[in-house]
């Protein structure tokens, strides 16, 4: 035994599955046998006994959970971090531990009321004492670990719970004698099992399997290189044994009942203190404010989603409603996350809802001086679709050219400062680059219930349609487009030969020839089978009337670049009277800009075919500037590319038979967008006759 290692144990007189608040309890209530508990509590009070000193705090009625002592506290020397329980269930044990600590001698630490901590079930030290595992999730929250930090002096590694199974950082993780670790990865997210592989070598992590874990082979208890544990399989036995570690099984399947084992059932009150070891904690904290419809538009549940599924922890610090259904409301946040990674990561999501933060708390950007031509600073911030506003001397200023995955450059002119979104590969050396993500925020107009719902005809939240009627769909869209022909707005299109192929052709021209196309962005292939069907009467040597394919029509598409390339252009082979129908001829006609962008597999190509992809690019960004509305028409790639060019507040109409490209385009994330997942010739056929019996009405 040894005497210098003392741990506290509560009896299980009071034990009982009284009610549920893990996963483990369901099924379990007043299923335990008091007297089975007993004996298999004594039987792992008498095997600690025989490798250290067990101490006792006496069991309370109606408590029936304070036999699981770890949850007491945390011990680090003669200091005690009180736990604060998040049931209520539990609450009632915190006075009678801290009447045991304090009658020990211990200097008690306690937590703000509203602040979940529940002891060494979420926290174990390092057995070289180097650090303390922290967890959170599920019991404990996150804010809680500077405070822990600070009080015992001890640098905090965070890790972040996502199996409801196991709720407590004891169940699933058990840092062992020597620097060896027996845990459960899977109970932990992505980024927490990076920080438990930084922090311990390969050698020295045993990670098990579920059958393991699910026996709580990892809730141990570890005393010098002895482990005492409810059930290991024969593969964990034979690795401990491996590493040193003599295993001692003892049945604790009551315990189990509850959500608890060997360790669950111990506090260690006897930690070590390393002098040399001082407060370390990367848990960052920032204030936010979200404005507008909060609840009724979800965008107070969505940053709660956002915080917590990223890894973070949130506290309200005001909220005010709207008193009236037309009011706005206002929140601020404390947002807490476990390093300023996970921190950027959050605000980085916060920022699309249009959360900022506070001004008093922030004055300005960071901005960093560009080094090399198209390269930007580390930690640059990276834009979305939406209207955004950056921070400079201590005043909002809007950045132009809005587009998503672009930096922004912030410059001096004559007219003030001046910010615009621009692509890497534009940067030059010298110009100022924003970095991080403070003091940026993006605009959301604060549209109350009534407004929405009065539109005649407001246009459809993002998702995709495939089982709602196409037809209702189409008529909403030809409203909207009518409305913005005769308000002098600006339609554009981008297209895939698909269009040509499902005999849509003919309706496009139609809706250029009636001025409700604007611009014309595709690929070579578009207008090479829009020609071949005007020319020729095929699209890649399918006859469009009969559909079947004619002799030697495999080559006409050839024939056809050919023949405009003998032109000169689409324009020239108009001019010269050549090519008299099909959609690039109307585009020519009605002085319709458009813009082909090459690739690698085009044929020929047309001597107006773009092969440069910058330059393409640049003059797709050109004609969408102006944009109300997009219409991409089976097209994935181009209308990925438009996407990524257009801001949000540009109506996008996506149109695929694909299922899988149509929720592609519309999680883009502007709530502006709808796609309809319907063949593209039918949706242009019944979208010309809806704009023609809109035009009756009005006659």
């Amino acid at each position: 035994m040894t005497d210098s290692i003392r741990f506290l144990m509560c009896s299980p007189d009071k034990y009982d599955v009284d009610y549920v608040i893990n996963p483990w309890m369901e099924g379990n209530i007043h299923k335990s046998s008091r007297d089975r508990a007993l004996e298999q509590w004594q039987k792992l009070c008498y095997i600690i006994k025989e490798h250290a000193v067990v101490e006792l705090v006496e069991p309370q009625s109606g408590w029936p959970d304070m036999v699981f002592t770890a949850n007491a506290g945390l011990v680090l020397g003669k200091n005690v971090v009180l736990s604060r329980f998040l049931h209520k269930e539990r609450q009632g044990e915190e006075p009678y531990f801290k009447a045991w600590f304090e009658d020990k001698g211990y200097t008690v630490y306690e937590l703000p009321l509203d602040l979940p901590f529940e002891g060494a079930g979420d926290a174990l030290f390092d057995r070289e004492g180097r650090w303390l595992w922290a967890g959170y999730g599920f019991r404990s929250e996150l804010d809680s670990h500077p405070y822990i930090a600070k009080w015992l002096d001890t640098e905090v590694v965070s890790l972040r719970l996502m199996d409801e199974r196991f709720y407590h950082l004891d169940t699933c993780f058990c840092p062992l004698t020597g620097g060896y670790l027996l845990y459960y990865p899977p109970a932990f997210d992505s980024y927490s099992n990076r920080l438990i592989e930084m922090r311990v070598p390969p050698e020295k992590r045993i990670a098990i399997a579920e059958a393991d874990a699910v026996n709580f082979a990892c809730n141990t208890v570890n005393i010098d290189q002895v482990v005492v544990m409810n059930q290991a399989s024969d593969e964990l036995k034979q690795r401990l044994e491996a590493v040193g570690m003599t295993v001692i099984e003892t049945p604790l399947t009551e315990f189990l009942k509850a959500g608890g084992a060997a360790k669950c059932l111990t506090l260690r009150v006897t930690e070590p203190v390393r002098t040399e070891i001082h407060a370390k904690i990367p848990v960052e904290s920032r204030t936010i404010r979200l404005e507008g419809h909060l609840l009724d538009s979800g965008i107070i549940s969505k940053a709660i989603d956002v915080i917590v599924e990223t890894g973070g922890s949130f506290q309200v610090l005001n909220f005010n409603l709207g008193e009236q259904r037309q009011s706005t409301s206002t929140a601020e946040l404390k947002v807490s996350a476990p390093d300023h990674e996970v921190m950027e990561e959050i605000m980085t999501q916060l920022i699309d809802l249009g959360a900022v933060t506070p001004p008093q708390e922030v004055c300005d950007t960071n901005i960093e001086t560009v080094t090399q031509d198209g390269v930007a600073p580390d930690d640059f911030y990276v834009t979305t679709i939406y209207p955004t506003e950056v921070r400079v001397n201590c005043e909002w200023v809007k950045v132009e050219n809005q587009r998503m995955d672009a930096t922004i450059v912030v410059k001096e002119t004559d007219q003030g400062l001046v910010a615009n979104c621009k692509l890497l590969r534009d940067l030059k050396v010298g110009e100022q680059a924003i970095v991080g993500v403070e003091g940026i925020r993006t605009i959301r107009k604060p549209e109350s219930r009534e407004q929405r719902n009065k539109k005649e005809f407001s246009f459809m939240g993002a998702g995709v349609s495939s089982e709602r009627r196409v037809e209702l769909l189409v008529e909403q869209i030809a409203w909207e487009m009518r409305q913005i022909r005769d308000q002098g707005g600006k339609v554009i299109v981008t297209a895939g030969p698909v269009v040509i192929h499902t005999g849509g052709s003919q309706h496009l021209a139609r809706l250029i020839q009636d001025g409700y196309v604007h611009a014309l962005l595709g690929g070579n292939a578009i207008a090479v089978h829009d020609i071949e069907q005007s020319l020729l009467g095929t699209s890649l040597g399918v006859d469009m009337k009969r559909g079947v394919p004619v002799s030697g029509g495999h080559r006409h598409h050839l024939k056809v670049i050919n023949h405009i390339r003998n032109c000169g252009s689409i324009a020239g082979a108009v001019e010269q009277g050549v090519l008299t129908k099909g959609v690039m001829y109307e585009c020519v006609k009605h002085n319709v800009p458009f813009v082909l962008a090459g690739s690698i597999r085009d044929d020929g190509p047309l001597p107006d075919t773009q092969m440069d992809l910058i330059k393409a690019q640049q003059e797709y960004a050109t004609l969408l500037k102006g944009a109300d509305m997009v219409l991409m028409l089976s097209t994935m790639l181009h209308s990925i590319g438009v996407g990524n060019m257009t801001p949000a507040g540009v109506k996008m109409v996506c149109v695929d038979i694909n299922p899988a490209v149509v929720t592609k385009l519309s999680d883009r994330g502007s709530i502006e967008s709808v796609g309809v997942v319907t063949d593209v010739g039918l949706f242009l056929s019944l979208l010309v006759q809806q704009l023609d019996k809109l035009t009756a009405k009005s006659e």
